[in-house]
């Protein structure tokens, strides 16, 4: 099931075909998207008619593909005869784009969406995820508020149950700040558990991560994680291939899980059951070629039982961000780069900081190790929980964020 990235190559030859000639509707244009700065007329042009064509029943990736092809364009496909449009597609698919080009303003809906405060990309399109454009059933149309940034091709998901244990949550704070420390854009899906733990780490480490969402993104999912989703506009990106409007069905999410993987290097599955959305994007994660990362569990864990098939699967097994790093070529340095809390600590707390580590320790225990009366460490525990360093496990139990 699990693959390595040069077993793709078969799927890199569909890059050809995301490249979009675009052309007004009196002149021929040769420039693709990609030459052209994001937001130019012809690439806001072409995009109108992406998201028109996206809206038509059974038109999907493939059958834009031919029109690809035959067309060079789906600007000029759109307005095409109907003769040269059977070339591309059967009958039934046909009779649906033939009815929307009557009821569909392309420009129209370029407008609503803009006034919406969202904007569509496509393959072809600057900022579409380069690494989502190499990908079987790569998404027509990706629905964006924040922006995408080049830096995203350097990238690991991060996943896994919405009942996650603190040691699951434990893990994947740690990882994902280790992964933004080094500058690794870390994607997950806005769920509750692993993914909301991994966005805030990530936030809190100073890095940028991205959520996609399986349903529109007026549409957040769940409620409780609004806030959560406009922290993350600060510094990165929501995205959907889902219209506006759309809502959180569950038939959505599968689908969802593929473009997590695939805008990815690599998908980290920090606990999952034997039945588990993460397994999925495991799965799609082989499929695409990305590597696929697991967090080992103990054999007795429910939370554990899909993760550890994984393993036994051929699946990398990962202790810290570091063998993420390692694994994908991305190291680089002789460790995380520190953040500006760390640089300000004095020197008791270096020391505490440096007695912690990945498992939790009780305040009693740190005190006896650096030689500091307990009151004293609980202050300077405190302080570097609000410096965002540490966290209180409850019961005077401190780890490393």
């Amino acid at each position: 099931m699990l693959g390595h990235r040069g077993q793709n190559s078969h799927r890199l030859a569909l890059q050809s075909l995301c490249v979009a000639t675009t052309r007004l509707e009196k002149a021929k244009v040769t420039t693709t998207d990609r030459q052209r700065p994001a937001g130019s007329p012809e690439a806001d042009l072409e995009t109108a008619y992406w998201l028109a064509i996206s809206r038509v029943p059974y038109i999907g990736p493939a059958r834009i593909e031919r029109l690809l092809k035959r067309f060079g364009s789906l600007s000029v496909a759109w307005s095409a005869p109907r003769e040269d449009l059977r070339v591309a597609l059967e009958p039934r698919s046909l009779s649906e784009l033939l009815a929307a080009r009557t009821r569909i303003d392309p420009a129209v809906e370029l407008e609503r969406l803009a006034r919406s405060g969202v904007r569509a990309v496509h393959p072809g399109h600057p900022s579409y995820p380069r690494l989502l454009a190499e990908i079987s059933g790569r998404p027509s149309v990706l629905y964006v508020r924040g922006e995408l940034a080049p830096a995203d091709d350097r990238s690991v998901a991060i996943v896994g149950t919405r009942r996650a244990t603190p040691y699951g949550r434990q893990a994947a704070e740690r990882i994902a700040a280790e992964l933004a420390q080094a500058g690794v854009t870390v994607v997950s899906g806005l769920a509750r558990g692993v993914d909301a733990a991994a966005h805030r780490a990530t936030l809190e480490a100073g890095g940028r991560t991205i959520a996609v969402l399986g349903s529109g993104l007026d549409v957040i999912y769940p409620a409780e994680h609004r806030r959560l989703a406009e922290q993350i506009l600060e510094s990165g990106a929501i995205l959907s291939e889902l219209p506006l409007g759309a809502k959180p069905d569950a038939q959505n999410f599968p689908a969802r899980n593929r473009i997590v993987s695939g805008m990815t290097l690599g998908t980290l599955i920090v606990e999952a059951p034997v039945r588990s959305g993460a397994l999925i994007t495991a799965s799609f994660a082989g499929d695409q070629g990305r590597e696929v990362f697991v967090l080992p569990g103990s054999i007795f864990a429910q939370t554990s039982e899909g993760t550890n098939a994984l393993l036994r699967d051929g699946a990398r097994l990962v202790r810290d961000g570091a063998d993420i790093l390692e694994d994908l070529g991305l190291a680089g340095g002789s460790g995380p780069v520190p953040t500006q809390s760390q640089l300000s600590l004095d020197e008791n707390e270096r020391r505490l900081l440096a007695a912690l580590g990945k498992e939790a320790r009780h305040i009693d225990e740190l005190a006896e190790e650096v030689e500091l009366p307990a009151a004293a460490v609980s202050a300077l525990m405190l302080t570097m929980e609000l410096k965002g360093l540490v966290r209180n496990h409850g019961a005077q139990y401190y780890v490393l964020r």
